[in-house]
């Protein structure tokens, strides 16, 4: 009964809700960085940016999340919960970044359909995380913010089948050795994004399970 009352001391959902929606805005900001070297446009560098923008914004709301830890005598549910969830989140946004920094780094000028597959499942990923933790405020919630949660591992592990289909036709058609190491990264980049909201969502049901 009590695990209902959710108290609001230290503005953590709201602290969550925001980094959930910059999560989400830079999985859709990867999609269209992906889109755009498929069609060979030169607005991939835009979106590049806008990713780094909103990890940025994103970094800001954790260590504001961790700096009201400090300061809140009562808390929402468990600081070390708190800590994990909006640790985990943070790093969804991290590993969107890094498939962005690869591309650059690595020079990618040209990417496959099934990138865009594995960029579009962590998207849908993204989207469900920020539908669980916008829900997360009260317990009442519970089966609509477990209901995100499975969504999330179902699309996880649809993430690792276009991953390993994407693999083998890769080393099968691809003859540029170049090509499939950069390539090889790139995917394996994108199924962590999927991996790591995994990781939240698995959090977040530890939460629900606890307080609930």
């Amino acid at each position: 009964m009590f695990g209902r009352l959710m108290p609001r001391e230290g503005k953590y959902f709201d602290l969550f809700n925001a980094h959930a929606e910059q999560i989400v805005l830079g999985g859709r900001a990867l999609v269209s960085l992906i889109e755009a070297l498929i069609d060979a446009s030169d607005q991939a560098v835009h979106f590049a940016e806008e990713i780094d923008r909103y990890e940025t914004t994103a970094d800001r709301i954790t260590h504001e999340t961790v700096a009201a830890l400090h300061k809140s005598f009562i808390t929402p549910f468990d600081r070390d919960e708190i800590h994990q969830l909006i640790s985990g989140m943070d790093d969804i946004l991290d590993l969107t970044q890094d498939v962005a920094e690869s591309m650059n780094l690595y020079d990618i000028k040209k990417v496959t359909p099934e990138a865009k597959q594995l960029a579009d499942i962590a998207l849908a990923c993204c989207e469900h995380v920020r539908g669980a933790v916008n829900l997360l405020h009260t317990m009442d919630n519970a089966p609509a913010i477990l209901k995100n949660c499975q969504a999330i591992d179902r699309l996880e592990s649809d993430a690792d089948r276009v991953m390993r289909e994407a693999m083998s036709k890769l080393f099968r058609e691809e003859h540029d050795v170049l090509q499939i190491i950069k390539l090889k990264a790139i995917y394996e980049l994108l199924e962590t994004v999927t991996d790591r909201c995994e990781d939240v969502a698995n959090t977040i049901e530890g939460i629900v399970l606890e307080n609930s």
